[in-house]
């Protein structure tokens, strides 16, 4: 149960240290966010819990996949700001427009037999 309360506190101190961050400096806070962080700590988690490599691997190679359509979120979100719509509906939108991307993605892996 102490392992999970440490992994716990641990994970969430990056998420507060990401918002505490960004909330004086955009830049910096975006270079912590950026960092692969969660899935750094879900890889070192999995190695010190000895899950098999090749799960590690697989994780690995579906967090690179996956990274890609998150972008749409990234690009459309400020854009959509930047336009005058307003916060919720932005959001909305660009988190809507990502799912959509990894629904297109899944089918585009699957044409061309790689799984995840």
């Amino acid at each position: 149960m102490l392992y999970y309360v440490i992994k716990v506190i641990i994970s969430a101190s990056v998420i507060v240290a990401v918002s505490e961050v960004a909330k004086r400096s955009s830049l910096f806070g975006a270079l912590i966010a950026a960092l692969p962080l969660t899935s750094l700590l879900a890889i070192i988690w999995m190695r010190s819990e000895h899950v098999q490599t090749s799960e590690i691997a697989a994780l690995s190679q579906s967090i690179f996949f996956l990274v890609l359509p998150s972008l749409v979120f990234f690009v459309l979100f400020p854009s959509l700001l930047n336009r005058g719509m307003n916060f919720w509906m932005s959001f909305s939108v660009a988190a809507m427009s990502t799912v959509i991307t990894y629904l297109i993605l899944l089918q585009v892996l699957k044409a061309f037999n790689i799984t995840m």
